[in-house]
């Protein structure tokens, strides 16, 4: 028997909202990234981007385990001598919560224009409100409650 092979037409979107409360970082954006790339689904085709569109709510809630907060920074370069920009965990997550969530999805990503495709269908939002109610987005309970 012949492996099933998606065509790009064939797909079918669905709109996913998921709530980022007291989850750790990590285990977040490994399975919104699984969702992103359609790993959840039983036609799951590696070269076609037959993944969802996911919601991300309530970013800043996020939570770190052990010693991150302190410990852990975002780091970019811009580009200059000496413009290596540093950013501890805990005072990006009290200022720009989305970015830190969006950079750990981004991350887990394919690095190739199929996985820039995948990340256009990610939206990251601080608060409980989004602008997508018209898409009626489905929650989903994913694992790793603290």
């Amino acid at each position: 028997m012949k492996s099933y092979m998606q065509k790009a037409e064939e797909k079918s979107e669905k709109w996913y909202l998921v709530d980022a409360t007291n989850m750790p970082l990590g285990r977040l954006a490994s399975q919104v990234a699984s969702i992103l790339r359609g790993k959840n689904k039983p036609e799951f085709t590696p070269n076609v981007n037959c993944g969802d569109h996911v919601i991300v709510i309530n970013c800043d809630k996020v939570a770190l385990t052990g010693r991150k907060r302190e410990q852990k920074f975002y780091r970019h370069y811009t580009g200059y001598s000496g413009g290596l920009k540093e950013v501890q965990y805990d005072t990006l997550l009290e200022t720009k919560a989305d970015l830190a969530v969006y950079t750990a999805v981004k991350g887990m990503l394919p690095k190739n224009r199929l996985g820039r495709k995948m990340l256009k269908h990610l939206r990251v939002y601080v608060g409980a409100n989004h602008e997508h109610e018209a898409q009626k987005p489905e929650l989903v309970e994913l694992d790793g409650r603290r």
